[in-house]
């Protein structure tokens, strides 16, 4: 099983990215999606969930109302939408599934990463 994400990159304030991850292996359309973050000498934080259908969705407070979490099952894909992004967005984000919640360790599957950097 993999969570290839992709869509990172190095942006200026404002900006936006999208971000997407590719799950193969097996199909994750009845288990909960997410991403978390993790900035440089800073723990694992929450950014976003998305229950198995799509149509609940859960942010980090840092996030609200900037970033949008979707997902398409028919491509086993989740995406993170992150607008007006901010030097503190900086960070490694990874996609998660398979779990549901805050913590880390609520999750099973973990993608590998991708870098964010914000610059202002």
């Amino acid at each position: 099983v993999q969570l290839q994400a992709s869509g990172g990159g190095s942006v200026q304030a404002g900006d936006s990215l999208r971000l997407s991850c590719a799950a193969s292996g097996r199909t994750f359309s009845s288990d909960a999606m997410g991403w978390f973050r993790q900035a440089p000498g800073k723990e694992r934080e929450f950014v976003a969930a998305i229950s198995p259908g799509g149509g609940s969705t859960y942010y980090g407070d840092s996030v609200k109302g900037r970033f949008t979490i979707a997902r398409d099952n028919a491509k086993n894909t989740v995406y993170l939408q992150m607008n007006s992004l901010k030097p503190e967005d900086t960070a490694v984000y990874y996609c998660v599934a398979d779990g549901f919640g805050i913590a880390p360790s609520d999750y099973d599957y973990w993608g590998q990463g991708t870098l964010v950097t914000v610059s202002s």
